[in-house]
Parts: structure tokens; C-alpha cells; sequence
């Protein structure tokens, strides 16, 4: 017979993790990470390590012996990656906030119920996970808009993302009604709601989708190849040409001695590419522990 003072049995999410079970997380927790750290680590070794001790090493090595910035020393030379990196932080930067702009306007409009046309809006949105334009067309219409050559060119093609206007929709519309009616009744309009009630609840899915975005336009290099002229290349456009190039480069039209290692070259790409991101990837996280919580309503 069943003890009716006994306690109710706890599903198996809720029981109380025993030592052993902690300590197995814990450490498959520490080897995922190993193995997530381990490709940097890797190049930003090689990019520092030296000629002879990468030719010793087969071409890689994790903790050079005596590090070197020659190869970013290659890389920095000339100015060009340097311009070429003032050109990719503005197009990030305005891009970004451009998008963040329209992505919020478009789903704070299509998420409030009665809004005009806002079904045949969502449905063409998610019309064009189905029928996304060509390569041809969007030059066509690029080039008769006169965008050509333009940093436009590499902003306007790419300005809204229909995912992240559906993602931002959805969280506008799990706001609590509450909150909005009782803004109304205080006289507040639809962009005081947006500014003063709607943003401040979102902040973790706009931070989630800004990182898209400006993480989207960081990496983007196949729209600046065929619309714009190698004056106004981005950042991406100039490290792709110096890993295909690594091995045509002159030490002397450079400056220097001698030419660094190919290998430490292209690490010196990949280390100048990733490190900006993960740099701003910091800020932003705590957003992602918050936005379990966010939209609640306290009493």
C-alpha cells in the first residue's frame, strides 16, 4: 500500500543531479570547449610562429617559441587593409543600424492586430524563403537603380532579412497586451509604445538578431565582388586576396627583409577576420541569459 505521506516522485528533469552526473557534465563540458579553442589557438600560433619553425613543424604550431608580427606587419603595410577596414567597420556599422531600423518598423507593423495588409506583408516574406532572387536580376536592378560602384551596393541589396523580421515579429507579439493598453490609456501613440513599452522587453532578441546582422556584413565579400570596383573593396574582399596571393607577394615592395611564411599569412586573415566579432560577441551575451525572462509581467 502507498504511503500517503510519502513525497511525490520528482519527474527525472527535476531530480537533484548526483556527484557523478555533474562531474561527467563537467567534464564534457571542458572537452567541447578544448575542442571549440583549439582551431584558434591554433592560428593565431601560426600566424606569430616564425619561418623556421613552421618548416620544422609541418606548418603549423600552437605555441611558437619566439613570436613574431611580421606577417601582420605584411598585412597592415600599404594602407590598404587599412582602408579596406575603415570601409568594412562603416558599412557594419550603418548597415546594421539601418537594418535594425527597418527589421523593427516592419515587424512592430505586421505584429499589431488590424494593421493594413499586414497578412499579404508577412505572406510575401515568407514568399521569398521559397522564391529568393537571382544572381542576374539583382545586378539588373542594382545596376538600374544606379547603385553601381556605390557603397549603397553593399547595404541596400541586403537590408532586411524576412527570418529575423519573423523572429522579431514573433517576440512583438508575445508582448503582454496589458502593458500596451494601459500605455494607450496614459495617451502614449504607437511609436512612444514602440520606444517606451515594446524595445526595452526586446532587448535580447535585438541584440540576437543586430549580432546577425552586423555579423552578416562583416563576412559579406561576394556582394562587393560584383558590385563594386577594388576601390572601394571591403575588408573580406582584400584577405581573400591575400590568401590567394600569398605566394606572388614581394618582400621588397613591402618594406621588409624577407617574406613571412605563406601559412602565417593566411592565419593573419583568418585571426583579423574572426577577432573583431569575437571581441563584440562578449557585450552582447548576457542578453541571451536574459531573454528567458524578458516579457514577463510582475505584480
Amino acid at each position: 500500500m502507498r504511503n500517503p505521506f510519502a513525497l511525490p516522485e520528482l519527474p527525472p528533469w527535476m531530480e537533484r543531479p548526483t556527484v557523478a552526473g555533474r562531474l561527467v557534465k563537467g567534464l564534457a563540458l571542458v572537452i567541447i570547449c578544448l575542442l571549440v579553442l583549439y582551431p584558434f589557438v591554433l592560428a593565431v600560433g601560426t600566424s606569430l610562429a616564425g619561418a623556421d619553425e613552421l618548416r620544422e613543424s609541418g606548418g603549423w604550431v600552437l605555441f611558437p617559441s619566439e613570436p613574431t608580427l611580421e606577417a601582420y606587419q605584411v598585412l597592415l603595410s600599404g594602407g590598404v587593409v587599412t582602408k579596406a577596414a575603415l570601409v568594412t567597420v562603416g558599412v557594419t556599422g550603418i548597415g546594421t543600424a539601418l537594418s535594425m531600423l527597418a527589421t523593427i518598423m516592419l515587424a512592430y507593423g505586421t505584429s499589431r492586430p488590424g494593421g493594413l495588409g499586414s497578412r499579404w506583408i508577412v505572406m510575401m516574406m515568407l514568399g521569398t524563403f521559397l522564391f529568393a532572387p537571382g544572381i542576374i536580376p539583382s545586378f539588373l536592378l542594382v545596376k538600374e537603380l544606379g547603385m553601381l560602384n556605390t557603397y549603397a551596393a553593399l547595404v541596400l541589396p541586403v537590408l532586411l532579412n524576412a527570418f529575423n523580421v519573423i523572429v522579431v515579429r514573433q517576440f512583438f507579439m508575445n508582448v503582454p497586451d496589458e502593458l500596451l493598453d494601459a500605455a494607450r490609456m496614459d495617451g502614449a501613440g504607437d511609436l512612444t509604445i514602440l520606444w517606451r513599452v515594446v524595445l526595452p522587453l526586446s532587448k535580447a532578441v535585438l541584440a540576437v538578431v543586430g549580432l546577425f546582422y552586423a555579423v552578416s556584413y562583416w563576412n559579406a565579400f561576394f556582394n562587393a565582388m560584383i558590385y563594386v570596383e577594388s576601390d572601394k573593396y571591403p575588408l573580406q574582399m582584400i584577405l581573400r586576396s591575400y590568401i590567394i596571393d600569398a605566394g606572388e607577394m614581394n618582400a621588397g615592395d613591402l618594406g621588409i627583409a624577407a617574406l613571412p611564411p605563406g601559412q602565417a599569412i593566411k592565419m593573419a586573415v583568418l585571426v583579423c577576420a574572426v577577432l573583431p566579432i569575437v571581441c563584440v560577441y562578449p557585450f552582447l551575451q548576457k542578453y541571451f541569459v536574459k531573454g528567458v525572462l524578458t516579457g514577463a509581467i510582475k505584480g
